[in-house]
Parts: C-alpha cells; structure tokens; sequence
C-alpha cells in the first residue's frame, strides 16, 4: 500500500498544519479544496476564492500539488436544500454534519480514488485508532473544546478507515505555534464561523430571503396568546429573544406547530416545558457495525448538539411501523436535557469512541 493522501485545504489553520504533520509523517501530500458554493444572499460571490488563494499559498510553500473540485451542485441538493426542507417542516438541521458526510468523505473519497490516494485527510479536532480486530475507531479530539466528533457522527465503517486526522492529538494552541514555526500565510489568520452560504448573515434573514413570512401566533404551554410571529420556520427550540415582545419574564421557543404556525415559549429559564429526560432517534447510524446494538440497556453517554458536555443515558431498540417498518431508539437521560430540537443530530460515545448517532425525532 502507497502513502499517498489527499488533505482537505480549506484555507484555515488547522488543515494547513495537518499538511506540515502528513509530510513529516512521510505522506506524499495532494491538496484539495472542495468549492461548495459560490454566491450570497446579495448574488456576490462568497468567500470561497480567498480560502482557496489561502490555501494555495500554503500548498505553495509547502511543494504540495493542489486541485481544486466543484462539489456545488451536489452541496446544494444534499445539503442546502435539505436544510431549507428541514425549517419547512418545523425541525433544527445540522448542515454540517451532511456536509461531512456527502461531501468531505464520499465525493472527496472519490475524488481520491481518482488520483491514486490511500488516504484523505482533514483538519477534524478528532482521532482515529485501529482495533486489533481489523476496525477503525472514531475518538474525541484531546482538545476537548475543539473536539469535532459530534461533525463526524454521520461517518461509517469505510469512510473512517480510509480517513486521517493529523491534528486530533494536538490542542489547538499547539497548531497556532506549529504554523508560526513554520512561517505559513495562514499562521494568526481567525478560525472561520458558518458555513459558507450563511457566514455571519442572521439567520433569520437567511431564512426569510428563501421561506415566504406567514404570521401566526405566539402562545405560552397553557395556551395563552401573547404576540405574533412572522412564520415558525424563522425559530429554533431554545431560542431567548427575537420575538418581538419586550419585557417581563424571559420567553423561550420550546415548539414549532406547522399544522397552526404557533410558535409556543416557555416562560422563564426554569419552565420545565425546556427540559426532557426521552427522545426518539431515528435514521441510526453506526461508526461500527453492531455498536449500538451492542450498547443497548448499559450506560453510555451522548450529545444533541456541539459542545453540548456529553450526558449519561441508556437506549433501547423500538421498530417503527408507520409509514413503513424501520429501526429507531427511545433514549433516556440520566438528568433532563435542555432545548432538545427535533431535527438536530444525537451522537453516541462509550467512552471516548463515538460510535454512533441518529435524528432526533420527537
């Protein structure tokens, strides 16, 4: 087996060290950058072409041969329009954790596969180790709050075997003094925030330049009215603020209602409606084949969201039959869990090894 890797450029920091690492390590390095789209809400052109020029700098100075692959039309009908599809229909999506899945370690794979590369390799603060029994395991960054794991749930057993993360095992000061060590372009540039399409736009403006306002009401758990709203999509679970009614006691979103656009709130942070102990998983899916199987009935631990700290919960199995049979969990946390968001994505650890994750529900 060759060494040869394809490294996911971004731009940033961390994959320009994850280059410096890959070469030390003996890889014979190709940069990628991956153009996932290309205009704003304004039709301006995002900021894709100074990420690219940043990283082909770094390519530069470090003699790494670098491509570049337009994955736009597919970003757009496996990531953007899904999230779109997702606020329509009154849930929270995770684009990013799509994004890794369709993008960054299927059609970037591919993209490898072209060019002769054992590996590809990306800038993820998360570690994979090999088990003695032949399977990669996927673990938390040793940064713990830089760990992208919770990104990563969506990976299987194929994709993690062929993929490297240079930088789990550093924290993230550690890769600001590597890059200056090296003199690289990128050395005090700032960590990127968004996604591209969005950036630092509002999310609510995003939102409304692409779903048509309809307002409805505003109502408290116990049914009283207190304001309007300009359409439920523009809302997340948890949300404090935004809603246009001043004073008094804080509110927060605790439900979305499609079938009477209602957007309900919570009346204080302590309002039980924030919390729940239960959720149902759906679309489960396994680093290792049988993980969570495996993991039913014992105490494991899991999030609902990035950089939530992980909870301790069990899980068990329960075959939905409506519309049609298919495999989803019932979990249930050890203490209740704040703002829990049908939509979003639950990651599963034992551990430190992630080995699993599904949709939350309901």
């Amino acid at each position: 087996m060759s060494n040869k890797v394809l490294l996911g450029m971004s731009g940033g920091v961390d994959s320009s060290v994850a280059a410096v690492l890959l070469l030390e390590q003996g890889y014979e390095v190709i940069g990628g950058f991956m153009k996932n789209w290309s205009t704003n809400d304004e039709g301006e052109e995002c900021e894709w072409r100074r990420e690219r020029r940043d990283a082909m700098r770094v390519a530069g100075q470090l003699g790494l041969k670098f491509y570049t692959f337009d994955f736009e039309a597919e970003y757009r009908s496996k990531v953007y329009e899904y999230m779109i599809d997702e606020y329509k229909a009154g849930r929270t999506p995770n684009p990013d954790v799509l994004c890794n899945k369709y993008m960054k370690f299927d059609l970037f794979l591919k993209e490898a596969d072209t060019l002769g590369c054992d590996f590809i390799a990306t800038g993820h603060y998360a570690r994979r180790t090999d088990g003695a029994e032949g399977l990669a395991h996927l673990l938390v960054g040793l940064d713990e709050k830089k760990d992208q794991t919770y990104f990563l749930c969506q990976l299987n057993q194929e994709q993690l075997k062929r993929s490297l993360f240079p930088i789990g095992d550093l924290q993230k000061s550690r890769v600001r003094e590597i890059a200056r060590e090296q003199k690289l372009s990128v050395a005090e540039k700032k960590d990127s925030q968004g996604i591209c399409f969005v950036g630092q736009v509002d999310m609510q403006q995003f939102l409304e330049a692409r779903i048509t306002p309809h307002e409805g009401n505003i109502v408290t758990t116990d049914g009283r009215v207190l304001g309007q709203h300009r359409g439920f999509e523009f809302y997340t679970i948890g949300q404090r603020g935004g809603l246009g009614i001043g004073g008094g006691t804080p509110l927060y979103v605790v439900d979305r209602k499609p079938e009477t656009n209602e957007v309900v709130v919570a009346v204080g942070a302590d309002d039980p409606a924030l919390f729940r102990s239960d959720l149902i998983a759906t679309n489960i899916s396994e680093t290792i084949p049988g993980a969570i199987d495996s993991a039913v009935g014992e105490p494991i631990f899991a999030r609902i969201r990035y950089r939530q700290p992980l909870a301790e919960c069990t899980i068990e199995n329960r075959q939905k039959q409506d519309p049609t049979p298919s495999l989803e969990l019932a979990v249930h946390f050890s203490s209740p869990q704040r703002a829990v968001a049908p939509g979003q994505f639950i990651a599963f650890y034992r551990g430190e090894e992630l080995i699993g994750s599904g949709v939350i529900s309901c």
